[in-house]
């Protein structure tokens, strides 16, 4: 079997050989392997579903065809989604930080210039509306 069929199940199955797995949706595990096997299913829901979805699939040669374009359909959603965050996260610019400082700098010296040389009241002395 190509071992690229296995990529579906690869990160998120340790418990169980995914080879196992595929052999038995294809059928070809003694009645151990395969007793084992339902076990594990009856413990992992998520699997459980997975594997009796891939059941239903009437000609059996087709589940390895199924369980490719499923992988190639995770992994491209997967891509899709890393390269959104990646242009929704802010890029590091230091420029960016540079002109806020300089802005928040001359806000600073405009407001001390203001209220000292020109003799601007202070916000705490102007008369309130009550």
């Amino acid at each position: 079997m190509n071992p690229d069929l296995l990529d579906i199940l690869s990160n998120s199955n340790k418990d169980i050989d995914n080879q196992l797995l595929m052999d038995y949706l294809s059928g070809k595990l003694s009645g151990n392997e395969k007793h084992a096997v339902e076990q594990w299913m009856a413990d992992n829901d998520f699997m459980n579903d997975a594997v009796e979805g891939l059941e239903n699939i009437p000609d059996k040669k087709k589940v390895q065809v199924t369980v490719e374009e499923l992988n190639r359909s995770l992994q491209k959603s997967l891509r899709k989604r890393k390269i959104r965050r990646e242009r929704m996260r802010p890029k590091e610019n230091p420029w960016t930080y540079l002109a806020i400082l300089v802005i928040l700098m001359l806000c600073i010296a405009t407001y001390f210039i203001l209220h000292r040389y020109l003799g601007l009241p202070h916000l705490r002395s102007l008369p309130s509306g009550h």
